[in-house]
C-alpha cells in the first residue's frame, strides 16, 4: 500500500497549523519513505522534509542507538560505557536526565552516541526507517549535477517525463523494503513463475505455509526447496528453514 502525502508547496501540512502535524505523522507506520524531490530546486525541499519528519519522531536511514537505559526507583544514576565516548560525558548524561526529571536510572553506552541520540532513547517513541531520496526532472539539469546527485547516499535520479532510470528505482525500492519473492511448485509440474508469494526478508517455510492457507502448517510433513537457501537442489527441509529471494518450494502434507 502506498500513502501519498501532500507536496512541499501545500504549506498547511508543513507549517504546523491545523492537523498538518497529525497527517505527516501517518508516515510513522510506513516501511519505507520515498522522498520525491525536484532536481532543479537544489536541497531546499530535502532539508524541509527532513526537518518535518524529524519533528514527528521519524529518523531516516539511522539505526536505533545502542544504549541501555532503564529508570529505577532509587539508587541514583548509574553510568557506564563499553566504548570511548567523544560526544557525551557522564556529567552531560546526568544533566539531560535531570531535565527530564529522572534522578534514578541505569545507563550503558555500547556505542559513541550524540546527546540527541541519547534523548531519543529517553523519549522512547522514535521510529527508525529507511528513506530513498528520488530526484526527478534530471533531463533539465547538467550531466555533472546528475552525477553528483546519483552519488549521494540513498539517492536515485530519474525522469518521469522521459521514463529514465525507472527500472533501477523499482530495484532499489524492493531492496529497501527487504522483500523476498517465493515461487510455488506442485508435484510433477513446473514451478509457477507467474504468481509469486511476497514475504519479508528472513521468512521461513512456516511463513510460506501461513500465506498459502492458515491450516497448512498443521498438516505440514516436509518441503522440497530449490534455490540459494539450500546446499543442494532440491533439499528436504522443515518449517524453520529460512527462504531466500526467488526460491522455489514444494510442500508435502501428511
Amino acid at each position: 500500500q502506498a500513502l501519498f502525502l501532500p507536496s512541499v508547496q501545500q504549506s498547511p501540512l508543513f507549517s504546523g497549523k491545523g492537523r498538518g502535524r497529525q497527517v505527516i505523522a501517518v508516515a510513522r507506520t510506513a516501511d519505507v519513505v520515498i522522498m520525491m524531490l525536484d532536481a532543479t530546486k537544489g536541497e531546499v525541499q530535502r532539508a524541509l522534509l527532513e526537518k518535518e519528519l524529524e519533528s514527528v519522531g521519524i529518523r531516516l536511514n539511522k539505526s536505533k542507538p545502542n544504549i541501555y537505559f532503564k529508570p529505577k526507583k532509587g539508587g541514583g544514576i548509574s553510568f557506564n560505557s563499553t566504548v570511548t565516548l567523544t560526544q557525551c560525558s557522564e556529567k552531560l548524561v546526568q544533566l539531560i536526565l535531570h531535565e527530564y526529571k529522572i534522578f534514578n536510572a541505569e545507563v550503558l553506552f555500547r556505542e559513541d552516541c550524540s546527546p540527541d541520540e541519547f534523548i531519543d532513547v529517553i523519549v522512547g517513541n522514535r521510529v527508525y526507517m529507511p528513506c530513498l531520496y528520488v530526484y526527478n526532472k534530471i533531463d533539465q539539469i547538467s550531466m555533472e549535477e546528475v552525477d553528483r546527485l546519483a552519488r549521494r547516499p540513498h539517492s536515485v535520479v530519474i525522469s518521469c517525463g522521459m521514463k529514465l532510470n525507472l527500472d533501477y528505482l523499482l530495484e532499489k525500492l524492493w531492496e529497501y523494503l527487504a522483500l523476498t519473492c517465493i515461487y510455488t511448485k506442485k508435484r510433477g509440474q513446473r514451478p509457477d513463475f507467474t504468481d509469486a508469494i511476497i514475504l519479508r526478508k528472513g521468512a521461513s517455510v512456516e511463513h510460506v505455509c501461513h500465506r498459502i492457507h492458515r491450516s497448512l502448517a498443521s498438516q505440514f510433513k516436509y518441503a522440497l526447496v530449490w534455490g540459494t537457501s539450500t546446499k543442494y537442489s532440491p533439499q528436504r527441509v522443515g518449517l524453520t528453514h529460512v527462504m531466500e529471494h526467488e526460491d522455489v518450494i514444494q510442500i508435502v502434507k501428511k
